[in-house]
C-alpha cells in the first residue's frame, strides 16, 4: 500500500504549536507502511490470548523539514484515538494490542514549526486468534455432544457437513470461562455419518 500525504493538507500538530505550512512536502511517507508482529506467543495453560505488539514502518519523508512523525490507530476506520509520536525514526512499536480485534492505523509527518501534514493512507491488521480444538463423544439416541476449545470470550458458530461440500450451521456458542464451550447435536442420528468444524465469528 502507498503512502500519500498531500502537501496542502495541513492542520497544527495535537502536541506541538505552530502555524506555517510544511514546505517542500511533496512526497511524504511515500512507500509502503509495514508491519511486523513482536511477542506472539501462547501459552497453552491460558484461556485468554496474550497482548501482542506491532511494527509499524515507513519510508522517510522528502522534506528536509520534518523533525517528527505521529503514528495514529484505533478500532474503527478513521478514528484514531490513540498516538505515539516518534522524533526521525522512520518505525514505531504499538504495544498492548489484543487478538481477534481489528486495528487501523495511519502516519503523519511533523515539520521544524509543529505543522503536521494530513494522514497518510490507512492500513488495517488484525491478529487472528488462537484457533480452537473441537472433540466429539458419542450419547445414548444417536446423538454427539461437541466441546469446543479456545479464547475465553470468543463465540463460534458450529458447522456440520455430510459430503464437505455444504456446509451448515447447526449452532453458535461462546467459549465459557473456563476456556470451552459444549454443544449438542440432536441430528446426528439423522445421518449415517456427519462431521463437525467451528467457524470464528467476526467481532
Amino acid at each position: 500500500m502507498t503512502l500519500n500525504l498531500e502537501p496542502k493538507a495541513v492542520r497544527p500538530a495535537k502536541t506541538l504549536s505552530g502555524c506555517a505550512r510544511i514546505k517542500g512536502l511533496t512526497s511524504v511517507l511515500a512507500g509502503i507502511l509495514s508491519f511486523a508482529l513482536l511477542q506472539n506467543s501462547v501459552q497453552a495453560s491460558m484461556p485468554l490470548s496474550p497482548p501482542y505488539s506491532l511494527t509499524l514502518a515507513w519510508n522517510p519523508s522528502a522534506s528536509a523539514e520534518i523533525t517528527g512523525y505521529n503514528v495514529y490507530y484505533g478500532t474503527t476506520s478513521g478514528i484514531y484515538p490513540d498516538i505515539i509520536s516518534v522524533e526521525t525514526v522512520t518505525a514505531a512499536t504499538v504495544p498492548g494490542l489484543s487478538s481477534g480485534v481489528t486495528y487501523y492505523f495511519a502516519v503523519t509527518a511533523v515539520n521544524v514549526d509543529g505543522v503536521e501534514s494530513s494522514f497518510s493512507n490507512e492500513i488495517s491488521y488484525r491478529q487472528p486468534l488462537p484457533g480452537s480444538q473441537i472433540q466429539t463423544r458419542g450419547i445414548s439416541g444417536g446423538q454427539f455432544t461437541l466441546t469446543v476449545t479456545g479464547s475465553v470470550g470468543q463465540t463460534y458458530d458450529l458447522e456440520a457437513t455430510q459430503d464437505f461440500t455444504t456446509w451448515a450451521v447447526i449452532g453458535t456458542g461462546t467459549i465459557d470461562a473456563n476456556g470451552s464451550l459444549s454443544f449438542t447435536d440432536p441430528e446426528a442420528g439423522n445421518f449415517q455419518q456427519r462431521f463437525y468444524r467451528t467457524r470464528e465469528t467476526q467481532p
